[in-house]
Order: structure tokens, then sequence, then C-alpha cells
């Protein structure tokens, strides 16, 4: 550590860092836009000037750039210093020259960096009366806006798409004040991460064009902590609503999992929950159609059925923990399915011993990024698990960053570090299906059929350590590969094994669980599952959806709750069918209007994301909870209440009032996931007695909202499962991380540069701690290597290649 003194007073600081770097995470508000925490320093803005001291009886000092100078020992700065401060105003008034200052109508007005800056440096007057130059803008696809005047050239934007993201279809064209950030022709961006550009632009250049079509100022979002539903990963979002009208997705940060980035699916994948003919009123089918029925009415028409002996309850991987323990709880542990196909929750199962057991330790997606030698089997993480692509792209990086420290350059140093290495990579070996999206910093890619994947991965094992066993039969040009990527793991300090269950093959994970065993303590292990609560429900166990299905036909009459899953995508037409057929009554609890529903004979419309309250397993084992944005509307409500008030027809009401109490049955039925409880504060959890806000302060029009009913306000709805409120009004300091829904502080309105204020550091922890709590129990074990069992094809294999939308 070393001793800085910023305006006289002294403070630690971690001497490998940047005085920028130090001086956000002390608190200190100093002005900046190139300067990116994943992105590090180029200087190109000049904004972050402070003024620099050689001793204590300097005087005079000289002006230097934060971002660009290391906080060693003995560092004196003043960030208050006359000079510097106008210093700064003038960089911004000269970077401000060309823009429009159109900010009444920027869709990034009130959470606009360049905002935040400008009044921090007190440029707050224009004094420049020229013609200002223009540009034309560009279209970029149906994600991001394109508003060229508002340019500061700051750079961010093509060091995060072509460095960061390894896209290569937006460049930097022109020079001087006619530098243009664009593509060479107008077109859809083709990388899955653009829509990060939205929040890394520091202006309104990159604008959210889905916003941008029903458009709200960000001040007037009611926003809650959410979790991504589209994949295991459980990436952290604040998605934000207007009226009962979600309008967008946010990035949330977590140090452990997203940090400051999502995938376009993530980002721009939540269409759904507006959707016009998804079920808002319990249906009922009569004369053969489905027909609204008020609530009573149509749980009156199901006591019948719900009495029946014969109960059968299909869950759902895409399901919240909550509403899948409460089926399971309303049919009994011998008639529930977890929802997934057999094959499926069997690898499923067997990834989460694999976790637990093999004595490569499993880690999240942040440290896997310091890992600096990565072998990915069979899984095509850009279309599987997309956030995970982006930070095996970063683990790449490894090697640029050693070869630096070879030559006192330091890490944050970026442009030096990008010239002394040349591109230089740490070692990443991919083995799939298809052509990856990583192939452009591989060290070497396979392609073949599953089982040949697995061979070359149990190659690999046996080339680590000898005692495990070899596959036969493998080519020359095979076999030289596995002994390349045993190389490159053993002469690492961190290697790790990236696979999953999406390949569909167990023979994938053996020799996975193979290498694992062949690295022992030092090696690492990151294994991705196909849904967003898979792990979850293969903590929580039950029957696989297709012995479901058998029972539904050899069982015929019975009655079968179905919740938020389509069994069209879990078997053949013709199965379901006659299963669904066979059923006495189908029950159908979902959000959307899925295939199943046309053979529903009652449909109970459940809660999107956005409406009720959950918890997820992501592929860590990390249980973490997600909360309602706007309150549901009519007679929408979450899973679990439509299966508590299917329990009460039979004459079993359960003593859930709240979530909490569903929570508290759940982990002392399920102790494997008795977790799930802390994965955030309970609904009692108050600070001064108070709720914590859903809408930021500034949040406007609420009496207006809702003028033509009355001109009275309304009073916020309450909210019986969460410390969160349906208002502006609430604790106005620190919360926690789980029930923070949005980045906001005083003189910081941008995300992304706000989150400084709720970390310990810099892109390091949330202070209390990064959400989540972990559910899978450590027990490693050395254990006898896999024999492999494979079985060479001979003839034609179809598989199926996932895209991210």
């Amino acid at each position: 550590m070393a001793l800085i003194h910023i305006d006289g007073n002294q403070f630690e600081a971690d001497e490998r860092d940047n005085l920028l770097k130090v001086a956000l995470s002390l608190g200190f508000n100093l002005p900046y836009f190139c300067w990116h925490p994943c992105l590090d320093s180029v200087g190109a803005c000049r904004q972050c000037a402070v003024k620099q001291y050689k001793d204590a009886d300097d005087d005079q000092g000289k002006i230097v750039m934060a971002c660009m100078t290391a906080a060693a020992d003995e560092t004196r700065i003043s960030i208050n210093d006359p000079e510097a401060r106008d210093f700064r105003a003038s960089i911004i008034e000269w970077l401000m020259i060309n823009h429009p200052h159109d900010c009444p109508v920027c869709e990034e007005g009130g959470e606009c960096h360049l905002q935040d800056m400008t009044l921090m440096t007190g440029h707050t007057r224009r004094r420049f009366r020229g013609a200002k130059r223009t540009h034309r803008n560009q279209y970029l696809g149906p994600f991001i806006n394109h508003e060229m005047n508002r340019c500061i050239a700051c750079y961010r934007c093509v060091r995060y798409y072509r460095d960061y993201a390894g896209g290569d279809d937006l460049n930097a064209f022109g020079a001087h004040h006619h530098v243009y950030f664009g593509r060479h022709e107008d077109g859809t961006l083709e990388s899955p991460f653009s829509g990060n550009l939205v929040e890394v632009c520091p202006t309104g250049v990159f604008t959210d064009r889905t916003l941008g079509a029903h458009y709200t100022r960000k001040w007037d979002l009611e926003t809650a902590p959410g979790i991504c539903q589209h994949c295991s990963l459980g990436c952290n979002t604040s998605p934000g609503a207007r009226n009962g009208v979600l309008k967008r997705i946010q990035n949330r940060y977590h140090g452990e999992i997203n940090g400051y980035f999502l995938c376009d699916r993530g980002r721009f994948g939540a269409g759904f929950v507006n959707r016009e003919d998804r079920p808002t009123t319990p249906l009922l089918r009569k004369t053969g159609e489905l027909e609204p029925l008020r609530k009573d009415v149509t749980l009156n028409a199901l006591t019948p059925a719900l009495k029946a002996d014969r109960l059968i309850g299909i869950g759902s991987p895409r399901a919240s923990l909550e509403a899948n323990y409460a089926l399971r709880r309303l049919v009994g542990a011998d008639n529930f399915s977890t929802g997934m196909t057999a094959a499926d929750q069997a690898l499923t199962e067997q990834a989460i011993t694999l976790l637990q057991t093999r004595p490569a330790a499993p880690i999240s997606m942040r440290e896997a990024e310091q890992c600096d030698a990565v072998l990915v089997l069979g899984e095509d993480v850009t279309r599987t698990a997309p956030r995970l692509a982006l930070s095996l792209r970063q683990s790449t990086r490894r090697r640029a960053f050693d070869v630096a420290r070879e030559h006192d350059i330091p890490a944050w140093h970026d442009r030096a570090v990008r010239d002394i290495t040349q591109e230089r990579r740490s070692p990443l070996f991919q083995a799939t299906v298809s052509r990856s999206d990583l192939a452009d910093v591989a060290a070497g890619s396979f392609r073949g059929a599953p089982e040949q994947i697995a061979a070359l991965g149990f190659a690999v094992a046996h080339a680590l350590d000898g005692d495990a066993p070899a596959p036969e039969n493998m080519d020359d040009d095979s076999k030289a590969l596995a002994g390349q990527i045993a190389d490159a793991l053993r002469d690492a300090r961190r290697p790790l094994i990236v696979s999953g269950t999406t390949s569909n093959c167990a023979d994938i994970l053996q020799a996975c669980a193979n290498v694992a065993q062949a690295l022992g303590e030092r090696g690492h292990l990151l294994l991705t599952a196909a849904e967003c609560n898979s792990v979850g429900l293969g903590l929580m166990g039950g029957a696989a959806v297709d012995t479901a299905l058998e029972r539904l036909e050899s069982e015929p009459g019975a009655t079968v709750v179905l919740l938020e899953n389509d069994l069209y995508q879990r078997a053949p037409k013709a199965r379901v069918d006659a299963a669904l057929e066979a059923a006495g009554r189908v029950i159908v609890i979902d959000h959307s209007m899925q295939a199943s529903l046309a053979a529903a004979d009652a449909v109970l419309p459940a809660g999107t994301f956005a409406e009720s309250d959950g918890t997820l397993v992501n592929n860590e084992g990390r249980a973490q909870r997600y909360f309602q944005v706007y309150p549901a509307a009519g007679d929408i409500q979450d899973s679990w209440r439509w299966c508590a008030d299917l329990m009460a027809l039979r004459g079993e009401t359960p003593e859930w009032r709240h979530l909490d109490d569903l929570l508290t049955d759940l982990a002392g039925d399920l102790p494997t996931l008795s977790a799930a409880v802390e994965a955030a504060p309970p609904a009692h959890y108050r600070q001064a007695g108070m709720r914590f806000a859903r809408q930021p302060h500034r949040y406007s029009g609420r009496t207006a909202l809702h003028a033509h009913e009355s001109v009275h306000e309304r009073r916020p709805v309450p909210d019986p499962d969460s410390a969160l409120a349906f208002s502006m009004e609430g604790w106005p300091g620190q919360r926690p991380a789980a029930l923070r829904p949005f980045a906001w502080t005083p003189g910081w309105n941008s995300n992304q540069q706000a989150i400084t204020r709720f970390q310990d550091e810099v892109a390091g922890p949330l202070k209390g701690g990064n959400p989540g709590a972990m559910c899978l129990a450590r027990a490693p074990s050395t254990q006898a290597f896999t024999t492999p069992t494979l079985t060479p094809g001979t003839g034609w294999r179809a598989v199926a290649c996932p895209h991210i939308f």
C-alpha cells in the first residue's frame, strides 16, 4: 500500500492503481470521460486534470492527468487547486463547442454523464456563438439509436466495442473535430453486446431505441432489482417501468457476475412482458373456447378437478423456486415434475455433482476473467450463456498484463500495454460443434460431433495425468491438439475448464470431470445450465417431464397443473397431444400465450418477472432474488399465489401470507435450498422504520397519471412481499445491495458512473457484499477417473445449434 496526499489529507492507496481510480474510490468528485473501470486509461479527454506536487515544500506543482498518473507512495495532488479547476473547465468548454446542447429533447437527459461533468466543473454558460459542425446519423439496427452530433470524442465506444467486446464493424473515422464514430455504412451492429454502448457512452450518441419507441424520462421510471431470465448466469438487471408498462432493462452491477455489462438478449429480450395477447384474466374453456371469467367463478369451476385423487404438477426451470415449491406442495412430492426433459435433468444433476465434488473449484464470471488458460468443452457460450463469452474474452489478456508487468508498465495504462504486447494472448482453446464467436481470440479450435468433443476432453485429461484413461481411435491431429491444450493448462497459474449441459451430451461432462480431476485443486471449473433456474430445480428434485407425460397417458383422467412451461418445447408434438388429451383437466398457470394453452381447460394469469417476486439459482449455485417492478393489474398474481389458491380448493390452505412464509417452509422442507432465504433481506427489513423506494426522488406526475379518474393522489399500493415501496418515499441513504434498484447519488446521475459510490473500491465488491447466497455445498473428494464409453457414429448426425436471439 502507498500513502498519498489529496488536498492536504493523507490516504492509503493501492500503488498499482492510477490516481483517478483512487480518488473515485475514496469518494472524491473528480470529472472524467474517456476512462472506464473496464477499459482503463488512454488520456484522451484530459478532463481529470489535477495539480501534482513534488514534495511538501513544492507550492507550484504541475498539471497532470489523474488517469495517467500512478498512485505512488508519497504522491501529493490537489483536486481543488484553482489552476486545476480552471483547466478542467476550459477542457469541457472546448469539448462542448460542437455539442447541440439539446438536453431537453435528448433521451439521455437526466441520466447523462456529460450533464454531471459540466455541472461538476462549473461550465454552466455557453460562450461559443460560431457555427457548429454537424454529422449525418446512421441506422444501427433495431436496438441502438445514433445521434453523432452529441459526440465529444472520448473514444469509449470504439474502445469498448472493438478492444473489449471484440466487434469489428464500429470504428472511428476522420480526424480532428471531424472524427466520426459509426459503421462504414448504415446497418445493424453485429456484436451481441452492442447494447452496452447505451451505458458506456457518456453522452447521448448511442441511446436505447426500444426505449425511444415509448419514451419516458429516466427519473419517471419505477425500478426494482431484477435477475435476467434468459440464461443460467443470473446477471443482475434493473428493469424500469412507467404506469404499468415495462420500458427498458438496464445493467445492475454485481461484482461477481455481470459487472458493468449485459448481453443484448438480457437487455432487449423483455418484450414479452408488454404483449397484448398475454393472458391477463382467468380463462375457462366453455363450448370449446377459452372465455374470460372472474377469479372466484373460475376457481369454483375448478374445485371438482382439484379435489380429485390423481393430481400431477409439471413445474418449470424458467419459474422461480417459490412457484415450483408451491406447486410441489399442491400436488405432493411424488406427483411433482421439474418440467425438464430426462436428458436435461440428468445432465443438470451431473453438473451439480461435478461442481460439488471435484477438487477444481467452481468460480464466478469475474474470477474467470483472471484465469490464464481456458478450455471450453462443448459449449458455444456466446449463444447459450452470452455474458460468459465477454468474460472469457478478457481472460485472454492475462499474458499481456504479465508482459507489461515485466516491463514495469502498469496494467491500467491501456495503450502502452497493447503496444508492447502486440496482441499476445493467454491460451483459450474451444471444442464446439460449429464455429464460435471466440474463434478470433482462440489459440486453437476443434469442431466435431459431441462424442468427438468428449474424446478430445478425455485425451486432454490423459495428457495431464497418465492415470486418466485415454480414448480410443483418435486421429493424430486430435492427439496433437490434446497435448497442446494439456501443456497450456499445466503451465498456467489459474487454469479453467468451461462446459455445460446445453450440448446434451453426458460424455462431455464426464470428460470435463476427468480434466478437472487431473488438474486438482489448482484448477477451476465453470459450468452453464440450460435455463435461468435449472440448477434450482436440479437441487429441488422431482420427476422428469417424460415421466409426467407417461403417467398422464397411463392414468387417463388425472388433473394436470402446468406451471410456466411449454410442453411442446420439451417433447414431440404427438406425444404431448396424446398426454394432454388423456388428462381429465389441464390447468395452466402462465404469463404468456404459449402453445400448451391450446389444450388448457383453464388458464390462470401469472405475473412476469416485472410483476412478481421470486428466487432463482444460477449456474454456480447462487440464489438471487428479483422483485416486482410495478403492481400487477387485475387478476394477475404470482404463480405461487395461484398454487396457494388451488390448495385452498383442496382444503389445504397453507399459512403463506407473504413470500417469506413460503421461503421458510421451503427451507425447512428442502435443506439444500435453505440458502434461498438469505438471498435478500426479508419483507419486514427497515432502515429507521422506513421502506426503500422503487421510484427516484425526482419521480413526477403521480397525480397527473390518474387525473382522468381522480384529482386526488392515490395511496401507494402495499407490498407485503418485500421491503420495497411502490413510491418515491423511503430511506434516502445506503441500502443493502439486494434491495438497490438503481444507482444514484448527488452529482452522479449516470448509472455506470454513480455505481462507484456504492462499491468498496471502483470495480470491486458492492458495499455490504454482493447480493445472493450460495446453495451448493462443496465436498471435494479424490475420485476415480471415468472411463470413456464413446461410440463413434457411422452416419449423419443432426445437432441443434442455438442462437443468441
